[in-house]
Order: C-alpha cells, then sequence, then structure tokens
C-alpha cells in the first residue's frame, strides 16, 4: 500500500491485487469476541517519518490516529526510563541519569555506550551479534536485561545472541539519537488496517485506481508484451510494470516461471524465521494497568498492553512475544496461564481472564542476523521490483522498513525509462 499511494500521488492509476479481504498482512485487523484487533501488538515511534509522511499525504491524520507519549520504559516495580520533553540530547541524559532502577555506575555505562556509537557515526567496522557487541562495550548484565536487550529484540525480532548489532545501531541512530520527538512512543488509537492500508486504498481509488481484493496472484509470466498476472486461471495484464509486495514465503511459487530471479529466490530460501505471538486476555472493565504499555521482568511476555487506555477496549490485556524462546513449547492454556501470573504480578489479586486468544505468526519475519544477504529492490527483470520488510535496507523487519522499502521501489519504478505503467 505504501508503494501503491506513492505511485498514486504521483500520478499514476494503480491497480492493486490482495490475496486477503483485510488489508494490511502481517499487521491488520481481525475480529474477536465482537472486538475489532491486531493480529498482533505493533507500536510506532516518532523515527517512524516516512510512515508518519504517507499516512499524512492519504489523509490519515498522524495526530488523531496516534497517540505520542514521551519515551517510557516501565518494569513495575524493577525498572522505570522516561524521558522528559527537552531537546535533543538532554532527553536521553536526563532519562538515563533519572532513571529508578539503575546504578549510577549503569546509568553512565548507557550513556558511554550512546556516546561511542555516535562517535563511530553508528557504524560497525564488522557486523556482529548484539550480545557480543554488549560484552565488548561492558554494558552491565542489568541494563542489557532492562533495556538494550527489550529494545533491540522488539526492534529486530530476533534474539540479542543471533541479532545484528549494525541493524539495531541503526535503528538506534534514528530513534533515541535522533530529535526528542523521534523516541516518542506512537499508540495507535485504531486497528492496524483503518491505521493506514484501509485510508491509502481509498487514496489510490480516489486518484484513478483500483484495489483488488479477495484476488490471489497464483503466478506471474513473462511475454513479449510484458507481464501477466495469473488470479485462479484468468490472465491479468500485460502491465510493463509490477511491484512484488508479498510475503517472502510467497515469492519463491509466485515467481517459479521466471528463471531469472533464480538467485533471488535462493537468498529467500535461505532465510531463517523469527515468529511473534500475540495474546489476548480479557478482563472485568475495571482491570486496569498502571500504564499503558509495560515491560515483564523475566517472564513469558515481553511487552503487555493496556487496550483499554489506548484503543477504549476496558478490561483487554494484550501481551507479545518476539522471537523463538521458551514459550513455543507451551499449549494453549499453559501459554495463557503462564502470562496471567505475569499480569497478577502486577496487578495482584484479579480474577482469571474471562476468554483468551494466543495467535502465533510462525515466520513473522525474517531473522535479522549480522550480515544477512536481502534481496535487491531491482530484479535482473527490468520492470519487475520487489517490495516488504525483508528486501535489504538498513531497517529490520517493521513497519517503517516495509514502507520505506514500498516508496523506495515505487521511486525507482518511477525512474525507469520508459514512462508510465501501461493501464
Amino acid at each position: 500500500m505504501a508503494a501503491a499511494a506513492e505511485l498514486a500521488a504521483a500520478g499514476h492509476r494503480v491497480t492493486v491485487f490482495e490475496a486477503s479481504r483485510t488489508l494490511g498482512g502481517r499487521a491488520r485487523a481481525i475480529e474477536l469476541e465482537g472486538l475489532t484487533v491486531d493480529n498482533g501488538a505493533h507500536i510506532f515511534v516518532g523515527a517512524y517519518r516516512e510512515t508518519l509522511r504517507l499516512m499524512a499525504r492519504v489523509g490519515a491524520d498522524p495526530e488523531r490516529l496516534l497517540r505520542r507519549r514521551a519515551l517510557h520504559l516501565e518494569y513495575p516495580g524493577e525498572l522505570c526510563i522516561a524521558a522528559p520533553r527537552l531537546p535533543a540530547p538532554l532527553h536521553l541524559a536526563w532519562a538515563l541519569l533519572a532513571a529508578s532502577g539503575l546504578s549510577w555506575s549503569e546509568k553512565f555505562a548507557a550513556i558511554r555506550f550512546m556516546q561511542g556509537l555516535k562517535r563511530a557515526n553508528f557504524r560497525l567496522p564488522r557486523d556482529i551479534a548484539a550480545a557480543e557487541y554488549f560484552h565488548r562495550q561492558r554494558q552491565p548484565e542489568r541494563l542489557v536485561r532492562y533495556l538494550w536487550e527489550p529494545l533491540c529484540v522488539a526492534a529486530l525480532n530476533t534474539p540479542i545472541e543471533r541479532a545484528s548489532m549494525q541493524v539495531f545501531a541503526n535503528v538506534l541512530k534514528d530513534s533515541l539519537a535522533a530529535g526528542r520527538a523521534a523516541s516518542d512512543f506512537l499508540l495507535p488509537t485504531v486497528d492496524f488496517s483503518r491505521l493506514f492500508p484501509e485510508p491509502a486504498a481509498a487514496f489510490v481509488i480516489a486518484h484513478g485506481g483500483e484495489v483488488c481484493r479477495e484476488t490471489r496472484i497464483d503466478a506471474i509470466t513473462r511475454t513479449i508484451d510484458g507481464f501477466r498476472l495469473d488470479a485462479k486461471g484468468t490472465k491479468c495484464g500485460p502491465y510493463d510494470k509490477v511491484i512484488l509486495a508479498v510475503a517472502p514465503r510467497h515469492l519463491p511459487k509466485l515467481v517459479a516461471g521466471l528463471p531469472e530471479l533464480a538467485a533471488i529466490v535462493a537468498q529467500v530460501n535461505g532465510f531463517e524465521w523469527e515468529p511473534i505471538v500475540g495474546v489476548y486476555l480479557a478482563y472485568p472493565e475495571d482491570v486496569r494497568l498502571p500504564f499503558a504499555m509495560v515491560g515483564v521482568a523475566n517472564g513469558t511476555a515481553q511487552w503487555l498492553f493496556d487496550r483499554g487506555q489506548i484503543y477504549g477496549q476496558p478490561g483487554l490485556i494484550s501481551a507479545v512475544i518476539s522471537a523463538h524462546g521458551r514459550h513455543e513449547a507451551m499449549d494453549h492454556d499453559a501459554l495463557v496461564a503462564a502470562i496471567h501470573a505475569e499480569v497478577t504480578r502486577i496487578l495482584p489479586g484479579i480474577e482469571a481472564p474471562r476468554w483468551s486468544r494466543v495467535i502465533t505468526e510462525k515466520r513473522a519475519t525474517f531473522a535479522c542476523t549480522p550480515g544477512v544477504a536481502r534481496p535487491p529492490t531491482l530484479t535482473p527483470l527490468p520492470g519487475l521490483l520487489l517490495a516488504g520488510d525483508y528486501v535489504a535496507g538498513d531497517y529490520p523487519a517493521t513497519i517503517e522498513g516495509a514502507v520505506r522499502s514500498g516508496i523506495k521501489a515505487a521511486r525507482a519504478l518511477l525512474g525507469e525509462p520508459g514512462g508510465a505503467p501501461r493501464e
């Protein structure tokens, strides 16, 4: 949708083929017990400048749809880091120096860590695992556990023992080390389909384009006239220009008839995958977390979100578990019981949830490991481009990474000789 909106804004009539009825891919709306929720817990940060720009462009006002909160990392009873509304870099220095739950040596170690990255312009001589880098920089174990590891796993969805430190450094550069607003948390007040994909679809249609839902493309073939798309036996096209913005696991089958993409398919087939698990727990409406988003210390879940405070769904708590871990050995009941126990550590005495749901994306993202080879936007076939959170770029598999990839593909397409895409 980012690619389509960018092309529509440039004056091109775009056709979007979407396999599902609901737009958004792995960040989309679903229905649970009569409530509209998301297929997983996601947040924005102020550094998501391209996502925020496109939201505004398609009429999805970020100031209305996102609740801005200054950086606030809260582990009830353990640690709190809160950034004041001061200019950068004072906001981060103040947040670290005033943090509760950290010793002075740990606070200065965190400041020293960020200063070292800044002096190196956030570029590593050689990409290594984040855990190894933290060790080399003599970061205290408690600081890693409560600050660097949660941020790294949340951004890269990869355990720090295997996560790319260079990609994490890219994220830190654009968030904690940028302007004060870049480190803000932006909490969506609507489901993710309504946050951007649906307004983008309306924008595309208003600019003469088309969004074909429940239209799965099974194969792409190249003919003398251009690219043809096979949708349930019906050939669509020909098109001079095509952007493949599918999940990477769907790419190999889709381009099986295009031998020129064999090297790209081999790259995708070589990916390792990381899951994301979302758990919804429905409590009585008076149940409320102390903050809209809280961390879980040494828990099964990593973060808990109070959807009553964010979405106006009182009593509904969502938990997110990123990357591989011990939770994968638990069945539904055991996982819900473990997370309920973690909620009761924060809210002692609450009753068991009225209902619960577990949503698992087994291949939510590629494992963002040091030096992982990601396919480029441009393919060996002129006019055929790739977009998605797995395509080569500075960002990990996040919403901002996906949006930037879509914009890059659209701009590359517009810069190619041959003019506008064929209708």
